[in-house]
């Protein structure tokens, strides 16, 4: 069984070093993580649609909020687990929350990349992770699998 653990732990170091050197290459720290977490959910306050609904969920809650996302970001672009939350989960009961509002929470992430990413890769690779990103949080919250049925669509 150690040597079962030690392989395991071997893995995941790999995985994080491997990570590490992928981010630092294109130009990515925790620097960078922490300005673009506070950059981009600035604008998201003063974002005439998305302010309101982030600010009535987390009023009260920023800095929290902000620590937590800087730590999703680290753990996505470094595998380093530093977040341990249920995204899902958390945007489940968001009052307001619609689907329409995540392209303009994409768009809004890719001006703030296109002002501070440091290269282009960085800009591709955080707008890919934040599309996928949208796209499962979208399925997860809003997503009807009774609208595939081929009935609804002859109507």
């Amino acid at each position: 069984m150690d040597t079962e653990l030690q392989g395991r732990a071997a893995h995941i170091a790999a995985i994080r070093e491997g990570a590490e050197a992928e981010m630092k290459a294109i130009g990515i720290d925790q620097a960078f993580i922490s300005t673009l977490v506070e950059t981009f959910y600035g604008r998201v306050l003063a974002h005439v649609e998305l302010g309101p609904v982030f600010d009535a969920r987390l009023s009260g809650r920023w800095p929290e909020h902000m620590e937590k996302m800087k730590s999703f970001w680290s753990a996505v672009a470094f595998r380093n687990g530093a977040y341990g939350g249920k995204p899902v989960q958390a945007h489940h009961g968001v009052s307001n929350l619609t689907a329409e509002l995540f392209p303009k929470w994409l768009e809004l992430f890719a001006a703030t990349l296109d002002d501070i990413a440091p290269s282009r890769e960085a800009k591709d690779w955080f707008m890919a992770t934040a599309e996928r990103i949208a796209r499962s949080l979208t399925l997860s919250l809003f997503y009807n699998p009774a609208m595939d049925d081929p009935a609804l669509k002859q109507a």
